[in-house]
């Protein structure tokens, strides 16, 4: 399959997980929430968020296994693929170890007033904390075999794993509606169950189809330069997605602390909309990093460039598209969806996804910044403006500010990290500036218009009950049509027309 194929049907595989799960998502949280009460599923956002902290190594350590993978496929060096992944394999299991100790210390600290959590409560808590430790470390030792399906670009099987991991979930939700038992630690050993699939799925496919895969490092393998040069990257990736993570699931606390457990709801909620809907646009920069990847590792600076230039307004439109109707119809659907809407939630929302809007017009830079490898000055640069966002809102809610003030905090700072890009790029890679604004900005700008002036009409005109299904169908279709004419080159119009024929 060629190259451009390839990215069509791997962005297709996607756009259907990314449909059925967010269908599926939004039915699972509404039967969750009603099992568990508001304040149960605040603690398990909680205690989530708390250690979902430390989540960013997952993604760092696949950011970095897949880099890697990428680079040695793109510069033919097939030997050195095996040696990578058994080392990836062993940095994994170490941090691992590292954490299940560091969090088992941290946990009286955690129980004894840091978070506020009723007395009632907090033994239940607890043992939900210990299961949510186990999830993450497997949650760890899944992503170099996550890694090496992305580097394969066998994204089709990921699709179709994550589809069954949205139906279990679904299925789990519902049963606990029956079940008599504590309904917050029966929900935290489902989650658990669910990780264990996903390692086995990952890990024993892998073994019996890609010959560089081991389930133990090997240790004729292991090279302290290999695992010199991927703790480098990781330790730099770590800091970048730690930033993101930190900030986003730092809120969490932070809210906590002058608002208690009942603002956990709305910002559990909140960032469920925007993981389900992000699934979107990360299928088309998931789809093309390993090609983004592997022309730098072809030493094709130009092509991987324009990659990645194309993959910011791939991105960018794919998610447009979606969340400026739901922001539009924010009300309606959360109204529809969750009976009760929990307060803070509709703006809360709204910020969210405006601002992972507003982040997609970049994001293929960052794609390509990984691609060159000098990852550094980078992280330093654009992802501490990031974690800025915490100390910035702790602050203004000290000085007694609301928390729809403060919020618009986190959309400006998202803003400025995403402009920050740009001119980074054409100093650390030879990014040219003029030619990113004409094939990308200008391109999104004229689709968004019309994407804003059509939502607009239909809230205007029609306040049926359920206005927001028009509203999405005219959007959609004002978003399509527009794309085509405006946004899209001849070269992409006819990758387009390819995949048209894929479908059939």
């Amino acid at each position: 399959m060629d190259t451009n194929k390839r990215i069509v049907v791997n962005t297709f595989a996607q756009h259907i997980r990314a449909i059925v799960n967010i269908l599926m998502s939004l039915f699972a949280t509404r039967y969750i929430l009603l099992a568990l009460g508001s304040s149960d599923f605040g603690i398990f956002s909680l205690i989530g968020s708390t250690v979902a902290m430390l989540g960013f190594i997952t993604n760092a350590l696949v950011v970095t296994t897949q880099r890697h993978l990428s680079y040695c496929h793109g510069a033919n060096k097939t030997d050195e693929i095996r040696i990578v992944f058994s080392n990836s394999l062993f940095v994994h299991i170490i941090i691992s170890l590292v954490l299940i100790m560091g969090l088992s210390l941290i946990e009286p600290l955690l129980f004894n007033g840091f978070l506020e959590i009723k007395s009632d409560r907090v033994l239940v808590a607890e043992y939900v904390y210990f299961i949510v430790i186990t999830m993450l470390v497997l949650s760890i030792l899944t992503s170099p075999f996550r890694a090496l399906f992305i580097a394969r670009e066998n994204i089709v099987y990921i699709s179709f794993i994550d589809i069954l991991d949205g139906a279990i979930r679904l299925g789990l939700a519902i049963i606990l509606l029956y079940i008599n038992t504590d309904k917050l630690l029966t929900y935290a050993w489902m989650m658990l169950s669910i990780s264990i699939f996903n390692l086995l799925a990952f890990s024993v496919y892998a073994k019996k189809h890609f010959s560089e895969t081991c389930l133990w490092p090997q240790r004729k393998d292991i090279s302290k330069n290999v695992i010199i040069k991927i703790l480098d990257f990781a330790g730099w990736t770590f800091y970048s997605t730690g930033c993101i993570i930190g900030r986003n699931q730092g809120m969490a606390i932070v809210l906590n602390s002058f608002f208690g457990t009942i603002i956990n709801t709305a910002y559990g909620i909140a960032s469920q909309i925007l993981n389900a809907v992000q699934f979107i646009s990360q299928a088309i920069i998931n789809a093309m990093s390993p090609q983004i990847i592997k022309a730098e590792g072809n030493k094709d600076r130009k092509r991987m460039l324009s990659l990645s230039e194309v993959s910011c307004k791939y991105s960018y439109l794919l998610l447009a598209i979606i969340v400026i109707p739901t922001c539009f119809e924010m009300p309606s659907i959360l109204s529809i969806w969750l009976g009760s809407i929990p307060d803070y939630t509709i703006f809360i929302s709204r910020i969210l996804l405006i601002s992972a809007l507003v982040d997609q017009i970049s994001m293929g830079l960052g794609v390509a910044n990984q691609a060159i490898g000098n990852i550094r000055n980078y992280s330093i640069t654009i992802n501490t403006i990031k974690i800025i966002t915490l100390p910035a809102i702790y602050i203004l809610l000290y000085m007694g500010y609301e928390i729809q003030q403060t919020m618009w905090i986190y959309l400006a700072i998202e803003a400025v990290c995403s402009i920050t890009r740009i001119p980074f790029l054409k100093y650390s890679a030879g990014l040219s500036v003029r030619h990113y604004i004409t094939k990308v900005l200008l391109k999104i700008s004229v689709p968004t218009i019309l994407i804003v002036v059509a939502c607009l009409l239909c809230t205007n005109i029609n306040a049926s009950s359920w206005r927001f299904l028009l509203t999405y169908i005219i959007s959609m279709l004002t978003g399509a049509i527009s794309i085509w004419i405006t946004a899209l080159t001849r070269k992409e119009k006819e990758i387009s027309l390819q995949m048209i024929k894929i479908k059939r």
